[in-house]
């Protein structure tokens, strides 16, 4: 897993600010079928929307950091069920960074 400098998350944020959710996490959690979607989502576009709709403000930090392992995706942006997940295409990137 790679970071991001300051200048290229305040870039991604600007990119991802009229974005909408593309994966929806609802009360089934992380299933296999999720992970698969948000994947595919990271695949297609490099930046994505989650909505994580946990109650609880850790179970919410939780889900997140998973996702970010299991995907190898960097952490953005979190606003409370918001988080936005940035991965580069090795084989097609979209997203020019500073």
């Amino acid at each position: 897993m790679f970071t991001l400098t300051h200048p290229q998350k305040r870039q991604l944020k600007a990119l991802a600010h009229h974005l909408k959710p593309v994966v929806i996490i609802g009360d089934n959690g992380l299933t296999p079928a999720v992970m698969y979607e948000i994947v595919q989502a990271l695949d297609r576009h490099e930046l994505v929307k989650l909505r994580v709709n946990a109650d609880d403000r850790e179970a919410r930090a939780q889900m997140i950091a998973e996702i970010c392992a299991e995907t190898t995706a960097v952490l953005v942006q979190r606003l409370g069920h918001v988080a936005t997940l940035f991965r580069r295409n090795p084989e097609a990137p979209r997203i020019e960074l500073p």
